[in-house]
């Protein structure tokens, strides 16, 4: 990718679970998530196309370590679908730690993806739950409007964003993660391994002042 990049009115930012519960303070906090706000609102004035995702859990959710007897947080268990970190107890259904960040100006997103609402399923990706085979509905919104080009930025860097990106590109869309826009958790160097990935994958990443004003 240049070091410049116009974007066109087939682009589209991704905003990804920019939500109380991933930010300073939340149940499951992504360090200085909060900063990625004011980036992604100034950055949603600049595209004409805006989604945006919503982690959604029920309160029994299972991925959730409370929904395991004897079991704490970021211990893995096996579900129907494979391995699963167990998490806090986060993003909760209409919850305050389910909304989004109140800073974040939500009003230019022309869609929300809401994720992770099955309770026997996690979701990380904004197209496909963890399972790998239950669709978000994400994929056909993006084909029926001509939108081939993604612009990824949110919470966190190396899961939700990860996944986001790569199953992006292995359904034929061209993805970009703006670096200022996200934050990770960085537990034993997966920021290292997530932006590893995901540029072998053919992801791009670009920061904010490579975006042709």
């Amino acid at each position: 990718m240049s070091r410049t990049t116009a974007l066109t009115k087939d682009d589209l930012l991704l905003v990804v679970d920019v939500q109380n519960d991933f930010c300073p303070g939340g149940a499951l906090a992504v360090p200085d998530g909060d900063q990625v706000v004011p980036v992604i609102n100034r950055l949603m004035g600049r595209f004409e196309h805006v989604v945006m995702t919503q982690d959604w859990h029920p309160p029994d959710h299972l991925s959730f370590a409370s929904a395991h007897r004897g079991k704490t947080p970021y211990e893995t268990v096996e579900l129907s679908y494979g391995a699963q970190i167990l998490w806090p107890d986060h993003c909760r259904q209409g919850t305050d730690g389910a909304r989004f960040h109140p800073g974040l100006d939500d009003s230019r997103a022309e869609l929300i993806v809401r994720k992770g609402f099955c309770r026997e399923i996690d979701s990380y990706s904004a197209f496909t739950e963890n399972d790998r085979s239950t669709p978000t509905g994400l994929t056909g919104y993006l084909r029926e409007r001509g939108l081939t080009r993604l612009f990824i930025v949110g919470l966190a860097t190396d899961f939700c964003v990860l996944y986001t990106a790569l199953d992006a590109v292995e359904l034929g869309f061209k993805a970009v993660v703006i670096m200022e826009g996200c934050r990770g958790m960085d537990v034993e160097g997966s920021m290292e391994k997530a932006w590893e990935r995901m540029l072998e994958a053919g992801v791009g990443k670009i920061g904010e002042a490579d975006i042709a004003r």
